[in-house]
C-alpha cells in the first residue's frame, strides 16, 4: 500500500517518513497476496481512499487486488481494508495484522507507483458501485473549498449501507414528460423564457425572488419539469423537512407518480439508501432533499435549485461544515448544469451572484409585488412603552385592531422570537439586565416559579437593580407560551396553538384562530393568514452578528409570506423601530435593495462574501502556535484573536463551541478575493502537519463561518 504521487506533506515530513520506511524491520514472510494467493490477472492494483478523516492521511493508497476479488472489485465499490499502526509501511495496511476499516475503491490499475510489496484488499462490502468519478471530483472539490479530508465530505455524500436495499431492484425509468406550461412563472418578467430555456437543455443561471403566498413549490416543480423534457436531471435542496413535503407534493401534481426522489433523514437509514440508489443506478432523474442531498448522484443533472439559502439549516454541522449553496455552486460549475438560487428574500451571497454578472435576477414587476405582498404597518419600542394597551400583553393599540380585525376572516400569525415563558428579565424602570450577585448569569422566572439564576441556579428572593435601586422587574423577551396564555386571556373565545422547537405545526385550517410561532416554526394556514404580528423585533435586530439584520428581515419576509396579499385585505404589523434599514425592506418589500446595500457595505469594510475568511479557535496557546507556523498568504490579514464564551457544564452546545468550562479563543484570517484557495489549502497543510506530529490541544477550523459577530 502507497500514497500517490501527490502527497500533502511538506518535503521534509515525506523524507522522514521515507527514511521511517527504509529503517523498518521487515519480516521475511510477505503479505498473504505475495504468500501463494493468486493476483488478479489485469489491473492487479487497487487504489482506495479509506474512511480516515485526519487530514495527514488525506490521499491515495494502494492495495493488491486479489483473484477471488477480481470480479467484484470494480471501481465505486465499498471495500474493507488493513490499516493501522505496527505494519512493516508507515502509512501503510499491516502484512499480517492491522486494523480492518472502512474504504471506497477508486481505480484499478496496471502497476503502483510504490515499490515495496502491497497489501491485499481484505473485502469487497458489496459490488454496489456508489462512488462514481463524478461524485469523487465534487467530494475533493468540497474538502479543497473546506480545508477538509475527502473522507469527511465522502461521509457526508454517501449514505450508510443497507443490504436489504441493495437486493431489491430499482424501477424502469419512466420516459422524459412534456414540457409544462408556464403557470404561476407567468408573474415573472423573464419567467416563461426560464423555463423554456431549460426545456431546450439550456443552462441559466438565475437568483430568484419569489412572490410571497403558496407558489413557490408548484413554481419549483415546473422547472424540474422543463429540466427532465430536455432529457436531464435536476436536484432541489430546501432547509427542511415540512419544506421538502410542499416540493414533494408539487413534484407529485406537476411530474406524476415515480418520476421523482426524496431524500430526507426522517425517511429511516433503508428507505433512505433504497431512494439514493435509485437515483445513482438512474431510474430516478429528480430529487427533492434537505442538505445532505447536495451530493446526491443525479444522472445527467441538467439543474441544480437551492431554496431559502439564508436558512441555517443549509450549512452542515459536520467536518468540514459545507454550505448546501457553495456545493451546488461547484456542481453547476462542474457539470454545466442550471442554477436557480431562490427565496422570497434575498441573501447577500445572492446580491454578491447577480453583481458580478454570473447570475442574473429573476423577479416580479412592482405591480405583482404589490398584488401578493400583505399591507406592512411599524410600530415602535417607544409607542409600545406608552401605549396603555402595551401594558395589558405589550401589544399597542394598532396591534389590537389588526389582531380583532383580522380574526374576523381567519387565523392571525403571531412571531415570537424566543420560545419558553419568561427567558429573560430586566429592570422594570432602567431597563438593566437581571443578573444573579454570585456568577452574574441571566436572571429568569420560568412558569411563573421563584426568580433563579439560568446559570448557577441559585434563587434571588430580594433581587434589586444595582443601577437604580428599583425591585420591580420586567420581561426583555417574552417567549411563545407567555403570549399564547396572555392573547388567550385578552380572546377567550378564540383557540390559541403555538408552534415552537419541542412541537411545531405544520398547517392550520382556515378559520379564526391565534397562532403563535417562533421564527421558523410558522404553519401554513389554508388560505393565508388575515394578519400577523412580528412581536419585539428588537431582540433580532440587536444580534452582535454581522447578518442580524439580513437574518431579522428574512425572518420577517418568511412570516409575512404566509399572510394573504394586500389585495385580500392581509395585514402585517412588526414591532420594530420604524426606521432601521431592514424594518424599511420590509414596508417596501424590497429585499434585493436590502441586500445590495449590505453588500456595498461589506465591500468597504473587507467583509464576506466580498472576502473570504476563515476562523481558527482553540486554546490561546494552541491558536498562537498554529498561526505562526501556518503558510498564510501573503495578502491574508489576522483579524484577533479574541476570546468566546465560556460555555457552562450542561449548557446545550452549537457546532463551534468550545469544550464546556474551557477558555478558548478564535482569530479570523481573512483574504482577498482570488486567496481563498490559497487559504484554504494553507490552513489544511498546517492542520495535517500538527496532526501528524501528534499535537495535543486541537485547534478547529471553519471555511465561511456563518457567524463573525
Amino acid at each position: 500500500m502507497s500514497s500517490e504521487k501527490e502527497n500533502p506533506e511538506g518535503p521534509e515530513q515525506l523524507a522522514l517518513i521515507r527514511e521511517t520506511v527504509r529503517r523498518a524491520k521487515v519480516p521475511k514472510a510477505k503479505p498473504r497476496t505475495w504468500r501463494g494467493a493468486a493476483l488478479a490477472k489485469e489491473l492487479p492494483v487497487a487504489r482506495v481512499v479509506v474512511n480516515k478523516g485526519a487530514l495527514h492521511l488525506d490521499q491515495f493508497f494502494d492495495y493488491a487486488v486479489p483473484e477471488e476479488l477480481d470480479a467484484v472489485a470494480r471501481p465505486g465499490v465499498r471495500v474493507r481494508v488493513r490499516f493501522g499502526a505496527g505494519s512493516g509501511q508507515v502509512r501503510g495496511g499491516r502484512r499480517e495484522g492491522g486494523r480492518l476499516i472502512d474504504g471506497f475503491l477508486v481505480e484499478r490499475r496496471a502497476a503502483s507507483d510504490y515499490s515495496g510489496p502491497l497489501a491485499a484488499l481484505a473485502d469487497v462490502v458489496s459490488p454496489e458501485p456508489v462512488l462514481g468519478p463524478e461524485l469523487l471530483a465534487l467530494a475533493r472539490a468540497v474538502a479543497d473549498r473546506y480545508a477538509g479530508s475527502l473522507a469527511d465530505v465522502l461521509q457526508l455524500a454517501v449514505p450508510p449501507r443497507s443490504a436489504a436495499a441493495e437486493r431489491r431492484p430499482s424501477p424502469a425509468p419512466l420516459p422524459q414528460p412534456p414540457p409544462p406550461a408556464p403557470g404561476t412563472w407567468s408573474r415573472y418578467e423573464r419567467g416563461p423564457a426560464f423555463l423554456e430555456t431549460l426545456a431546450r437543455g439550456g443552462t441559466p443561471r438565475a437568483v430568484w425572488t419569489a412572490l410571497p403566498g403558496p407558489h413557490w413549490a408548484e413554481e419549483i416543480a415546473r422547472a424540474v419539469a422543463a429540466t427532465l423534457a430536455s432529457g436531464r436531471g435536476a436536484l432541489v435542496v430546501v432547509p427542511d423537512g415540512r419544506a421538502v413535503g410542499r416540493v414533494d407534493a408539487a413534484l407529485t401534481a406537476v411530474l406524476g407518480e415515480g418520476r421523482h426522489a426524496v431524500l430526507t433523514a426522517e425517511a429511516g437509514p433503508e428507505k433512505r439508501y433504497e431512494q439514493w440508489l435509485a437515483v445513482r443506478r438512474g431510474a430516478v432523474r429528480a430529487v427533492v432533499g434537505t442538505r445532505a442531498a447536495m451530493f446526491a448522484p443525479v444522472r445527467d443533472l441538467g439543474l441544480v435549485v437551492v431554496w431559502d439559502d439564508g436558512d441555517g439549516s443549509h450549512s452542515d454541522p459536520h467536518a468540514p461544515q459545507p454550505h448546501s449553496r457553495e456545493v451546488l455552486l461547484l456542481r453547476a460549475g462542474h457539470d454545466r448544469s442550471a442554477f436557480l438560487l431562490g427565496a422570497t428574500g434575498c441573501t447577500v451571497e445572492a446580491a454578491q451572484l447577480v453583481e458580478s454578472g454570473w447570475a442574473r435576477p429573476l423577479a416580479a414587476g412592482r405591480e405583482q409585488v404589490r398584488g401578493a405582498a400583505p399591507l406592512v404597518r411599524t410600530v415602535g419600542d417607544d409607542l409600545l412603552a406608552r401605549d396603555g394597551a402595551a401594558r395589558a400583553a405589550r401589544l399597542p393599540s394598532l396591534a389590537w385592531e389588526t389582531l380583532r380585525d383580522g380574526l374576523r376572516s381567519g387565523p392571525v400569525l403571531i412571531q415570537v422570537p424566543r420560545r419558553g415563558y419568561v427567558p429573560r428579565l430586566a429592570c422594570q424602570q432602567c431597563r438593566t439586565p437581571a443578573r444573579c450577585r454570585h456568577c452574574a448569569g441571566p436572571l429568569e422566572a420560568p412558569d411563573q416559579r421563584e426568580l433563579h439564576c439560568g446559570w448557577c441556579g441559585r434563587e434571588a428572593p430580594a433581587w434589586h437593580c444595582e443601577a437604580c435601586g428599583s425591585t420591580r422587574l420586567r420581561a426583555q423577551v417574552v417567549g411563545a407560551r407567555r403570549t399564547a396564555e396572555e392573547l388567550g386571556r385578552a380572546f377567550p373565545a378564540v383557540p390559541v396553538r403555538t408552534s415552537g422547537r419541542d412541537h411545531v405545526l405544520d398547517r392550520v385550517p382556515d378559520r379564526p384562530a391565534l397562532v403563535v410561532s417562533t421564527p421558523g416554526a410558522e404553519p401554513v394556514a389554508d388560505g393565508g393568514y388575515a394578519a400577523a404580528l412580528l412581536l419585539d423585533g428588537w431582540a433580532l435586530l440587536g444580534r452582535p452578528d454581522l447578518r442580524a439584520g439580513e437574518e431579522a428581515l428574512r425572518r420577517w419576509m418568511d412570516a409575512a409570506s404566509l399572510v394573504r396579499g394586500q389585495a385580500e385585505g392581509g395585514t402585517v404589523v412588526v414591532v420594530a423601530e420604524p426606521t432601521l434599514r431592514p424594518v424599511q425592506a420590509l414596508v417596501r418589500w424590497d429585499p434585493v435593495g436590502h441586500a445590495q446595500r449590505e453588500l456595498a457595505e461589506r465591500a468597504e469594510l473587507g467583509f464576506p462574501p466580498v472576502s473570504r475568511m476563515a476562523a481558527v479557535s482553540g486554546s490561546p496557546e494552541a491558536v498562537e502556535t498554529f498561526l505562526a507556523a501556518a503558510a498564510l498568504p501573503m495578502d491574508a490579514e489576522v483579524l484577533g484573536p479574541v476570546p468566546l464564551p465560556v460555555v457552562r457544564p450542561g449548557a446545550a452546545r452549537r457546532p463551534g463551541d468550545p469544550p464546556p468550562g474551557e477558555e478558548w479563543e478564535r482569530a479570523l484570517v481573512r483574504v482577498p478575493p482570488g486567496s481563498g484557495a490559497a487559504l484554504a489549502q494553507a490552513l489544511k497543510h498546517a492542520r495535517a502537519s500538527r496532526q501528524a506530529r501528534g499535537a495535543g490541544e486541537p485547534v478547529r477550523i471553519r471555511v465561511d463561518p456563518p457567524d463573525i459577530g
